[in-house]
């Protein structure tokens, strides 16, 4: 006998009652995109999942769903309204994709988010020399070999993580004035209270 076994997703729904629901493809996926932008099943709109299954005191998949319809009887509507305007928006713009603009995107992605992902820092000692009207270099191979990134001025300056803040116990000795940062979904934050 196995010890171990996979049940694949159709399955289960199958052993718990389940009708199959028959999608196009690649129709769930434009769906979770719509869903994630639109954020129509957020507990917000349709309760909080992991709570709601732990109050439920039923065994069947069809006692579950009248049980849940009672408490939230809205909730299927509203996600699906919320979902449904977000497809549209998909619908509308997917006309104006044309050659010129996946090529764009496509550039873009490989060229430029990858160039600045990569040098962000000296965006970072950039801003920074902006805000003290200041000259800014980036280090040299023997100064970053000694922790040094680059310079404000003449003041020599690591750039960090924030999440190096809490690494105290960490080999590595920096005796620079360090610039932190963080990435954030629209990105950077930058803290400069060292340089103060």
């Amino acid at each position: 006998m196995r010890t171990k076994f996979k049940i694949k997703n159709n399955e289960i729904k199958n052993l718990l009652g389940s009708e199959p629901y028959n999608f196009p493809k690649y129709s769930t996926q434009i769906l979770n995109l719509a869903n994630q932008n639109a954020q129509g099943t957020r507990p917000v709109v349709v309760g909080q999942m992991s709570d709601l299954i732990q109050e439920f005191s039923g065994q069947t998949l069809k006692e579950w769903e009248e049980w849940y319809l009672q408490k939230h009887p809205d909730a299927i509507v509203k996600a699906t309204e919320k979902i449904k305007e977000m497809v549209d928006n998909f619908r509308e713009v997917i006309g104006k994709i044309d050659d010129e603009m996946i090529k764009d995107w496509v550039t873009d992605l490989v060229i430029v988010k990858t160039f600045i992902g990569l040098r962000f820092q000296e965006a970072i000692l950039a801003k920074t020399a902006e805000m003290y009207q200041k000259d800014y270099r980036l280090a040299d191979p023997e100064e970053e070999s000694k922790g040094i990134d680059g310079f404000i001025e003449d003041i020599p300056v690591s750039i960090k993580p924030e999440t190096y803040k809490s690494k105290k116990s960490l080999s590595e000795r920096i005796d620079v004035k360090i610039i932190y940062y963080k990435k954030v979904s629209d990105g950077i934050t930058v803290d400069i209270i060292e340089l103060e």
